[in-house]
């Protein structure tokens, strides 16, 4: 049989199988684990800070504080943790981790000499580029739901839990700003498609899993500082990170769906480009590692 008949008779259950491998060997390593325990800390530090502050019963950041747009509101409700735990991780730490996983898909099983071999198996490039994104993309909703669970569970210590009032200023059950709090946990998931496609595709360009993740995290850093020059506002719109924040919305009523409809077509838009980017780069690529 030749390798071209071994890659058509992959069987679908074969591909389950890779990519269980594949989300095996990512949650087991001890920098996926490290990237998740930062981000499950990140909630602990803004309730612990949040309590000491209002520990006197002042309202604590209530006025015209920077930060969060719900910080104000979690003394009133441990659920606007989870919403500020989002808002507060997603313009660096999430992106970052994404960054990381991403850019050493490829490239770190490349530096690793084992690149080669799992091309050896009736995989084939495109189901392996395929399966790597799939296990990226996991780990996006892993790392979003580790952030919200965390949050919630501070939230649920520190600070009493209820009903609440959205941006809008009607009031809602709880159980209702429960499912809005997952379903701003998906949508902040979603928005880092494009993160994830972008990484993969650097990811093919080196053998050096280091250096895709480092330029992974400077090309990340540089989209945030050009979204933040005003000078460069008809670019903004096109920059994946510019409606990041837009999830506030769904804490709207009703909820307002012009930006979030934009980010989710940007970032799956991103997700096209660098996705057919790497696809085009590492099945022409020479592999040798």
């Amino acid at each position: 049989m030749s390798r071209a008949d071994a890659v058509r008779e992959a069987s679908p259950l074969w591909t389950l199988g890779l990519l269980r491998s594949e989300l095996l060997t990512t949650f087991r390593r001890w920098r996926t684990l490290a990237l998740l325990g930062v981000l499950a800390a990140v909630p602990v530090l803004v309730g612990v800070a949040v309590r000491i502050e209002t520990g006197d019963g002042s309202s604590g950041g209530g006025g015209g504080g920077g930060g969060p747009a719900f910080i104000s509101q979690i003394t009133n409700n441990g659920l606007f943790l989870v919403f500020t735990a989002l808002a507060a991780t997603l313009p660096f730490f999430l992106p970052m981790a994404i960054g990381v996983v991403a850019g050493d898909a490829l490239a770190g099983e490349a530096n690793a000499g084992t690149l080669r071999y799992l091309l050896v198996a009736p995989a084939g490039r495109s189901r392996l580029l395929l399966t790597k994104y799939a296990a990226v993309m996991t780990f996006c909703l892993v790392a979003t739901l580790v952030v919200a669970l965390s949050a919630l569970t501070v939230g649920a210590l520190l600070f009493p839990l209820g009903d609440l009032t959205t941006i809008s200023g009607t009031r809602i059950g709880f159980a209702e700003g429960l499912g809005r709090a997952l379903l701003i946990a998906l949508v902040v998931a979603l928005s880092l498609i494009g993160v994830a496609a972008l990484g993969l595709f650097v990811s093919t360009l080196t053998n050096s899993g280091i250096a895709a993740m480092a330029t992974t995290v400077g090309l990340l850093i540089t989209v945030q500082i050009l979204d933040q020059i005003p000078q460069l506002h008809a670019l903004h719109p096109y920059l994946f990170s510019h409606y990041w924040l837009s999830f506030a919305d769904l804490m709207r009523e009703p909820v307002y769906w012009d930006d979030l409809t934009k980010n989710l077509g940007l970032q799956a838009l991103y997700a096209a480009v660098f996705g057919s980017a790497a696809w085009a780069r590492f099945t022409a690529k020479d592999i040798t590692a």
